[in-house]
């Protein structure tokens, strides 16, 4: 199967960046599966209902969120109406909407995708993200009940990212983190078959702080004092992320690829 899953789609950049190149990658790759994180899209703060469904619209069979999940409020009830969005599976136990779901893929095979909050340097503790992701891990096992499993892993901490990867070795596909906007140069297959990076990176501008214009984040870190809200940059943007295969008997990873379209960043795409 081939699989693309695209970091954090960051403001108006990011949504024109998908809609303009997606539905062409779709047609060139022979893509049978695409996961974006949408968490961002709507003016740096959460996803609103109008733009997850243009994500979805674009090529998207699942969008993610993370810790801004209902920053946006209309999301609230979207996510009811609408399985293809899901909120990590940890973030609150009376939360709308599903933090796991399987997904049919191309020539009907199955696909689960979950999201986890991580817990080292958030703002707020949520539930233990291990454990949350080993529950859905059982219930699905690669080569049975799916045959292909990603996961976003959305967290501040590299090394909580690592440890995840490791943790979910040999049953996932893809684990694969979020949050920083930043991509890492760490993509590779773990020892059982899991393919692995640190950080997707963003899809926006990246003439910017993470994704916003420099003037404000700047002003803050220098007088430490704010003077207006932070505004997402609309230059160009990178669309950012990781291609992956995978078998679909095992479900295990066999080549993992950078992808870095657009924008000012190195181009990299299999």
């Amino acid at each position: 199967m081939r699989l693309l899953f695209l970091g954090d789609v960051m403001g108006r950049s990011g949504r024109a960046a998908i809609r303009e190149r997606l539905p062409r990658l779709r047609e060139d790759w022979g893509l049978d599966f695409v996961v974006v994180n949408g968490e961002n899209a709507t003016n740096g703060v959460g996803l609103s209902g109008e733009h997850a469904k243009l994500l979805l619209e674009a090529g998207a069979d699942c969008v993610t969120l993370g810790d801004h999940a209902f920053d946006q409020k209309d999301m609230l009830q979207f996510i009811e109406t609408e399985p293809r969005v899901i909120r990590p599976v940890n973030y609150a136990k009376t939360a709308p909407g599903k933090g796991a779901r399987v997904f049919e893929a191309t020539r009907g095979r199955k696909v689960l995708v979950a999201q986890v909050l991580g817990q080292v340097f958030m703002k707020r503790a949520f539930d233990d993200p291990f454990s949350q992701i080993e529950t859905v891990l059982k219930a699905h096992p690669l080569g049975g009940a799916v045959q292909a499993a990603i996961v976003d892993v959305h967290c501040e901490a590299t090394s909580e990212k690592m440890a995840m990867g490791h943790w979910c070795d040999g049953r996932a596909s893809l684990v694969v983190g979020t949050h920083t906007h930043v991509p890492t140069g760490d993509a590779q297959i773990l020892p059982k078959g899991t393919a692995y990076l640190t950080d997707a990176g963003m899809c926006g501008d990246y003439l910017s702080v993470i994704g916003m214009d420099p003037a404000e984040p700047m002003r803050r870190f220098v007088t430490g004092m704010g003077k207006t809200r932070f505004t997402p940059a609309l230059g160009e943007a990178t669309l950012s992320g990781v291609y992956v295969e995978s078998d679909d008997r095992t479900g295990r990873a066999t080549r993992v690829e950078m992808v870095r379209l657009g924008g000012r960043l190195l181009q990299s795409a299999p």
